[in-house]
Parts: C-alpha cells; sequence; structure tokens
C-alpha cells in the first residue's frame, strides 16, 4: 500500500488480461507475427527477366526469400525458393503467383512447409565425384547413403567435355549428413572403396564454414 502522498504511475503500466487475471508489465508488450514458410517452384522457357518477375512478386507482397536455387536446364529455367512472412503475405502470394503463372506461361507451384529444426547429431561432409560420363551415377551414389541412412542435404550435377580429350565428363557435388552414431572413418573408407569400384574419382572431407 503507497502513503496518501505518493501516487502509484499507473500511465506506466500496460494490463493483459490473462482469463479472470490482470497481469501488469512496466514495458509496453509487442508481440511479433509469427513467421510462416512457403516453397516455391517455377519453371519456365529461358528468357530474360524471369527472376526479376518472381522477385518482386514476393517483395511486394512482403514476403522474404530465406534460402533459393536457380539454374537454367536445356531451354529451359527453373527456380526454387523458401519464402517466409506471415500468414496474410503467404496468402497474397499465393494468389498472385496464380496470375503470375497465367500471364506468363510459367509452370509455378507452391507448398507450405515449416523451418527446418537443427540437427546437433548430424555431421554435414561435402563429397566430389568426377568420372567419365556413365547411365546410374547419381542412383548408384544416392544408394550407398541411403543404405547407411545417411541423409543427402545438396546435390548438383554437370555434365561437361574434358579440356584437352573431349571425352565426356560427369561431375556430382554432394552435401550430405552424417549421423554422429556413424564412424566417419569407416564410412569414408566404405565410400572411397565404393567409387573405385565404379571407377570414380571422389573427395569426402567435412564442410568448410
Amino acid at each position: 500500500m503507497l502513503p496518501e502522498n505518493i501516487q502509484e504511475p499507473r500511465s506506466k503500466y500496460r494490463y493483459l488480461k490473462c482469463g479472470t487475471y490482470t497481469l501488469a508489465s512496466a514495458h509496453p508488450v509487442e508481440f511479433a507475427p509469427m513467421k510462416q514458410h512457403i516453397v516455391i517452384s517455377a519453371v519456365g522457357g529461358d528468357r530474360v527477366g524471369m527472376v526479376h518477375e518472381l522477385s518482386k512478386a514476393i517483395a511486394d507482397c512482403g514476403g522474404s526469400i530465406s534460402e533459393s536455387r536457380m539454374t537454367s536446364l536445356g531451354n529451359e529455367f527453373a527456380m526454387l525458393l523458401l519464402v517466409n512472412g506471415n500468414w496474410h503475405t503467404l496468402a497474397k502470394l499465393e494468389g498472385e503467383f496464380k496470375k503470375l503463372a497465367d500471364a506468363t506461361g510459367m509452370n509455378i507451384q507452391l507448398r507450405r512447409t515449416e523451418e527446418r529444426s537443427v540437427r546437433n547429431d548430424m555431421l554435414p561432409y561435402s563429397i566430389d565425384v568426377v568420372c567419365l560420363d556413365q547411365t546410374g551415377i547419381v542412383a548408384g551414389l544416392s544408394g550407398f547413403f541411403a543404405q547407411r541412412s545417411v541423409d543427402i542435404a545438396e546435390l548438383s550435377t554437370r555434365s561437361y567435355a574434358a579440356a584437352h580429350t573431349g571425352a565426356p565428363m560427369f561431375s556430382v557435388q554432394i552435401i550430405v549428413n552424417v549421423p554422429s552414431r556413424l564412424h566417419i572413418g569407416v564410412l569414408r573408407e566404405e565410400f572411397m572403396d565404393f567409387c573405385d569400384h565404379l571407377n570414380l574419382d571422389a573427395i569426402f572431407e567435412p564442410v568448410k564454414n
């Protein structure tokens, strides 16, 4: 109870009602809108301005690009993006991208998702493979890791002609998440033996920060 000559500065307090109780806070309470996530994939005939059209539509709706992969594949251009925003932003995006698909002829797909949780029981490793181009390389590599419950986080491939001989070559870059329960030395040895059997030149090393 305050003395009669002292008045409690009630104007400094903000009250929150929780059920039948009233809570007082000495500082204004601000609640940040919860971020939601959506994956956008878009494929269309390769031309100037495609990246700008998609990124502008996202920005105009108030969205933010968290991650993206974009590349030319044949005569097509493919984009894969992870976008975040509040529920109103994502709802606007779903409507705007339908209009954009109709106007440009791009094949655009959207899928709601959630932010990936941090895995402390996984160790990231980088793998580079180079070999003469042949059928089944990706199937063989992915099968090796799937059989050992090793998650493939990223994978990219490229076909090219060797500099001096012109021989058809194939390269693969992979990021894998290795469960900490696996013995890295044993896994690396098994992988190198697997690559030797298929005549693949390979590097298996920790991801550098």
